[in-house]
């Protein structure tokens, strides 16, 4: 399915192994790692396109379904379960009403779901016209072709803390940087402070090797601030540069996943830098052009504009928290049926 502005698997968690390293070791050779090209697999040979959404019937009495989204690395033999994707959630409600776990509406359905990988939850709501998944529609999002029907995710406020160190500005490396998590660890860092505008092109910024140290550095810094540990080896927190929107938004993103530069911005990641925006002092918030009008935070990306619906409170301990956060995406079913995947490489000297 595609979800939002990326594409991957959906399973159903009983079709694959209970246990993780059986799973993952299965979900490579699915996806075609860790040849970079992603040549024998499903994989696209991009970070977007290399992607597993992992669904079941929900225990907690608050969610209808969980959702446990699997990054699978491209050019590693790697998978990774540390971070959400609100783009692959997109795909989520549908596939649940597709596989029967959620009944289906005779006009739309909403399907509550629970983030195995942080724990927190959203609600995603579509329509379903005679009781089933209609794809058809007229929304469109930046990044994607064509139109399709809207699917509305409304975000509950997590537990964790909007601003994981404290403060609304840190010092990393010498740069002034807010890290904060709302529903994605995220570090804001104006462009100008890295030498750059934020405006290049993805793969302009991904070829400029300096920039790239300096990106390390500070996502190290900050991981572990935020309380993450060494995050040398994992793929949060992203990193998003900010600067003056130029297209009628409220800033300009160019976000690093962590190394390779969307071509857009995730959805998790987009609602963590609107959050950002809001909060007093904070990086980025000097750069932004908010509409005084309403909570609707536009933000710039490489192919177009993500709209967030997004508001920021002050706690009982005097910190920023996150409020209400909403997003309209898309999905699409794009197939259905059997995967047949690599068969496991022999052992040294084996034999079948």
């Amino acid at each position: 399915m595609r979800g939002g502005t990326s594409k991957g698997a959906y399973f159903l968690a009983g079709d694959l192994p209970a246990e993780p390293v059986l799973r993952d070791a299965l979900l490579l050779r699915i996806m075609g790692g860790p040849d970079e090209r992603q040549i024998d697999g499903l994989g696209g040979a991009h970070p977007l396109t290399s992607k597993v959404a992992v669904i079941s019937a929900s225990t907690d009495p608050s969610a209808d379904v969980d959702y446990l989204f699997l990054q699978v690395v491209v050019g590693r033999a790697e998978v990774s379960d540390r971070q959400n994707c609100g783009n692959i959630l997109a795909g989520v409600g549908p596939f649940a009403v597709e596989r029967g776990l959620v009944p289906a509406g005779e006009r739309e359905t909403s399907v509550r779901i629970r983030m195995v990988n942080t724990g927190d939850h959203a609600t995603a709501t579509f329509p379903t016209p005679g009781g089933r998944v209609d794809y058809a529609g007229d929304t469109g999002i930046s990044g994607v072709p064509g139109t399709a029907a809207a699917v509305v995710i409304e975000f509950a406020p997590g537990a964790g803390r909007l601003l994981p160190t404290g403060s609304a500005v840190d010092v990393v490396d010498g740069v002034e940087v807010t890290c904060v998590d709302n529903g994605m660890p995220t570090v804001l860092v104006a462009a100008a402070s890295l030498g750059v505008t934020g405006y290049e092109r993805p793969q302009d910024l991904e070829e400029d090797v300096a920039l790239a140290g300096r990106l390390r550095s500070v996502r190290l810094g900050a991981g572990r601030l935020m309380g993450l540990g060494d995050v040398s080896g994992a793929t949060v927190p992203k990193v998003t540069l900010l600067a003056p929107p130029r297209a009628g938004g409220a800033v300009t993103t160019r976000t690093f996943i962590p190394v390779r530069c969307h071509t857009s911005i995730g959805v998790l990641g987009a609602a963590s830098v609107a959050a950002g925006l809001l909060i007093e002092g904070a990086v980025g918030a000097d750069l932004a052009v908010l509409d005084p009008r309403g909570d609707r935070v536009r933000i710039e990306h490489p192919t177009g504009f993500l709209d967030i619906e997004s508001s920021v409170r002050t706690g009982h301990d005097g910190l920023p928290t996150a409020g209400r956060t909403a997003v309209v995406r898309t999905a699409r079913k794009i197939f259905d049926g059997t995967v047949f995947p690599r068969p496991a490489d022999r052992p040294a000297g084996g034999h079948r």
